[in-house]
């Protein structure tokens, strides 16, 4: 390599020297990233290509030099392993520890990125200065082992990163309970290290690159090992790190590059030269370098540390191997791939966990990454005090003895979840010396902010603006606001009761379908039946007065057409199912006591000034001001479910309450002791429930959530139920949503629809019929006539009787008259038509009908007021010949 590690004069001038001395057409190296930033400036001046196999701070792609290519990873790369590492332990909190240089920084903004999209904290970042004693070393160490986090993340090379893990094992930091991780600069010299140093780092992880293995890379570690020991015979290093992979492969890619362009031409371009030039101004330009670069970027070969291809100017990732310290070298644990994610073997496609691992301190078991302050053994819980619903918390303090008891139902909760965790846990009231609250459940998890607490466990709902400074677990109990007010029997008993089963617009569309149902029968029953003639008053009356006697089925009309009944049939069974449940909704109102609340709109309290109460210390209070917009002056403090009951006895214009406003839990304990007097209404505003507070970022979080998750999907909540809030007594079935006793057209909409199908069906099938018979009348209208005429015509023909009906076919029927009391109607009742006659003498006493051979009447007189007087013809009678022969 050209540029070689010395002096910090050295660094600078052997790169320009070569370029304008030698004149060289590409660059291998810098060694470290502290060198490149110099190196790349002077190649991108030059147009030579800078390659570097060990320059990895990713801060250096910020330098945006197109002829800077690194033949080697980016430290980045790695990170996805690590945060993958972290995820899958679960760990919360993690202590960076990296080196004050270009170095070290690069990469930690890309961990801290990676970290945060897990939900894991930086609890600290431990920064170490190159040239730090041991002493100083130490100092920081200490410094870490009182922090409550035990995950550490380093990122360190040689000569720094042995003297702290030889440091850290001296002072107990390599014990169990302890987590180390390490990043791929010291995970790749792992090989290089003493056997005393790597007796320090027993238990600790790393990532490192993967390298396949290839018969190439087997004859090349042979050849390695033989050229080793002959020129260093006391040199330990057997095998070749990934830096003298990379290297090798570079140079095997810049000679595939050279070969491929087949250039000749290695000559610089120099600049023009004054007097006061300086070194860099006469730095001359390569005249291949653009080509060269371009070759070198579209060179692909298997090399050493595998598949080589430079991409976005730098060496393309592909897996990492995660191994594990152990005795006197490393084992592989499994891999990281940019595909499968952590895996235990390389090819895999499942998502197994990684092999078996031994922890600092060897250690089978996963550390849980967090340890309490080592100035004190047990977590201190902070829990409210309150005068009211001590179901949930109850502090009792035994006079005699001093001795202060937490219980309650969210203490059995959380009681049950440490049970299963390594964890003591001491409980302290939040009061006063006088024994009074200290403040409101705002004041209490606040102190959670300030550490005074540990925790927080108690009836505390998870709200947004909480969480901004304290982190919450899973709920273990639901929760939301609703309004509680008294309940009154409404029963209706007044004149116009009769009314109220049924909604308006079912009364009027009953009433609509009542009046065309008749319509419909009149139809197709009048030009059949008797009962449906007449006058026309007569007519209207018999289509009213037969659809509604349907109501009682007491119509006394028969009904002789086949669509008629089939329409009767359906409205029939329409207009039963409607009565019953009239009948019913009419008992219910009547009979049943009606218990409904006195308010049901919100609005409606705030709109009429009344005053609403809400419980002590709760965030309801806020909730009424801020979201519900109530009038601070008309809110009422209550402390107990006793002195609520007062409140509503008093009622709000004599000091009391038309309504109360408070959480789920509360609400259903005081309901369940006042169930008969008041009920909860409408609507309810969720919130997340009842949790247990820790400090923002805590470790705590994720274990005492999944515990609360195992309890409440037990049998073990269901007992601290009954434990704390007994057995609930049988109340009145009230819902929040109040609904009308009344019956609306949706529930008879389905029926209607049938009914309304069924008579419209019949109905146009009984005029396309007329119209289909009498067509032939339509076609005789001579001259052709408009349409007014022929609806006229048609009105006329349906006027008269259908004889071919078998309730016109009996003796004493005939056709109609059109006046009643005529002896001429009368003596036809004792003759019998022979059955084929050429003409036909109708006797009417004195007077007679001639009909002829064509069926054409001839006149006759029949006397209105005396059969056996002649007069002039009052009435005429046609009829077809073929109809009387079939009489």
């Amino acid at each position: 390599m050209p540029i070689k590690a010395g002096k910090k004069s050295r660094q600078i001038v052997t790169p320009l020297d070569l370029l304008q001395n030698e004149e060289v057409q590409a660059i291998i190296g810098p060694a470290s990233s502290m060198q490149a930033n110099f190196v790349i400036g002077l190649g991108h001046k030059a147009h030579v290509p800078i390659i570097s196999f060990s320059a990895t701070s990713p801060s250096l792609s910020s330098l945006r030099s197109q002829y800077f290519v690194r033949a080697a990873l980016n430290d980045s790369a790695q990170v996805p392993a690590i945060r993958a590492i972290v995820q899958a332990f679960g760990w919360r909190q993690v202590v960076l520890i990296y080196l004050d240089n270009e170095y070290g920084n690069g990469v930690i903004p890309y961990l801290t990125d990676a970290l945060q999209e897990i939900d894991t904290r930086i609890a600290y970042r431990s920064v170490i200065h190159p040239l730090a004693t041991d002493d100083q070393i130490l100092e920081e160490l200490y410094k870490l082992m009182t922090m409550p986090t035990r995950v550490f993340i380093v990122h360190m090379s040689t000569p720094l990163g042995p003297r702290l893990f030889t440091r850290a094992n001296e002072i107990g930091m390599m014990e169990e309970g302890y987590v180390w991780i390490l990043t791929d600069g010291l995970t790749d010299i792992l090989i290089t290290l003493d056997d005393s140093v790597i007796d320090s780092m027993q238990g600790v992880l790393g990532v490192k690159p993967h390298v396949p293995r290839s018969k190439q890379l087997e004859s090349f570690k042979i050849r390695w090992k033989r050229k080793i020991r002959q020129e260093y015979p006391t040199n330990g290093i057997s095998e070749p790190n990934i830096f003298g992979l990379w290297a090798y492969d570079a140079a095997s890619g810049l000679a595939m590059a050279v070969e491929k362009i087949g250039a000749t031409n290695f000559s610089f371009q120099k600049s023009n030269t004054h007097r006061n030039s300086t070194d860099l101004d006469t730095l001359g330009v390569s005249q291949i370098g653009p080509s060269l670069l371009q070759s070198l970027l579209s060179t692909r070969f298997k090399g050493l540390s595998g598949h080589f291809q430079i991409f976005n100017r730098q060496l393309r990732s592909s897996a990492f191997q995660v191994v594990n310290v152990i005795g006197k070298g490393e084992r592989g644990i499994g891999f990281w791939t940019p595909e499968n994610g952590t895996v235990r073997k390389l090819h895999s496609t499942s998502k197994a966990n990684l092999g078996t691992i031994v922890w600092p301190g060897e250690s089978p078991s996963v550390a849980k990454g967090w340890v309490l302050p080592t100035n004190r053994k047990k977590l201190k819980i902070g829990v409210p005090v309150s005068k009211g619903f001590s179901e949930f918390v109850k502090v009792i303090r035994d006079p005699s003895t001093n001795v202060t008891e937490v219980t309650g139902f969210s203490i059995a909760v959380f009681d049950e979840v440490m049970a299963s965790l390594p964890y003591a846990v001491q409980y302290n009231p939040f009061k006063t010396p006088d024994g009074d609250p200290a403040g409101d459940y705002n004041d209490l998890i606040y102190q959670v902010y300030l550490q005074k607490y540990d925790a927080v466990v108690g009836d505390t709902t998870i709200l947004a603006n909480r969480s901004l400074y304290v982190d919450f677990t899973q709920p273990y109990t639901e929760s939301g606001v609703s309004m509680i007010v008294p309940i009154i029997d409404r029963r209706r008993k007044n004149a116009w009761v009769f009314l109220k089963p049924l909604n308006w617009d079912l009364w009027v569309t009953s009433s609509c379908f009542f009046v065309s149902i008749g319509f419909v029968i009149w139809v197709l029953e009048y030009r059949v039946n008797k009962d449906f003639r007449g006058p026309r008053s007569h007519q209207v009356g018999t289509i009213f007065w037969f659809s509604f006697s349907t109501l009682v089925f007491a119509q006394k009309e028969r009904i002789v057409s086949n669509l008629a009944r089939s329409v009767v049939i359906i409205w029939f069974f329409v207009v039963l199912i409607l009565t019953q449940s009239y009948t019913a909704s009419l008992t219910s109102m009547l009979t049943v006591q009606q218990l409904n609340p006195t308010v049901t709109d919100i609005n409606e309290l705030i709109k009429k000034g009344e005053r609403v109460g809400y419980q002590q210390a709760s965030f309801v209070h806020e909730f009424l001001i801020e979201w519900m917009k109530f009038d601070e002056s008309k809110l009422v403090i209550y402390e107990s479910p006793e002195e609520l009951d007062e409140l509503f006895s008093n009622k709000s214009s004599k000091g009391g309450i038309a309504a109360a406003f408070d959480e789920s839990p509360y609400m259903k304990l005081f309901l369940a002791k006042y169930c008969s007097k008041y009920t909860a209404v409408g609507p309810t505003y969720k919130f997340d429930g009842f949790g247990f507070v820790f400090p923002k970022g805590s470790p705590l979080i994720a274990d005492v959530s999944r515990k609360v998750l195992n309890v409440t999907e037990g049998a073990k909540m269901v007992q601290f139920e009954k434990a704390w809030f007994g057995q609930t007594p049988s109340c009145p079935e009230l819902t929040s949503s109040i609904s009308s006793n009344s019956i609306g057209l949706n529930s008879f909409w389905g029926l209607f629809l049938i009914a309304g199908v069924a008579s419209f069906v019949a109905l146009i099938a009984c005029i396309t019929t007329f119209l289909y018979e009498n067509r032939h009348a339509l076609i005789k209208l001579n001259p052709p006539s408009s349409i007014w005429r022929k609806i006229k015509a048609m009105a006329t023909r349906f006027d008269d009787k259908d004889l071919r009906s078998h309730t016109f076919r009996k003796s004493d029927q005939l056709p109609d008259k059109r006046h009643q009391g005529h002896g001429c109607i009368d003596s036809l009742a004792s003759y019998t038509f022979p059955p084929s006659p050429s003409s036909i003498l109708i006797p009417t006493h004195s007077n007679f009908a001639f009909f002829g051979e064509q069926g054409t009447p001839s006149s006759g007189h029949c006397d209105p007021v005396s059969p056996n007087r002649s007069m002039s013809p009052h009435i005429l009678f046609e009829y077809e010949l073929t109809n009387i022969n079939q009489e």
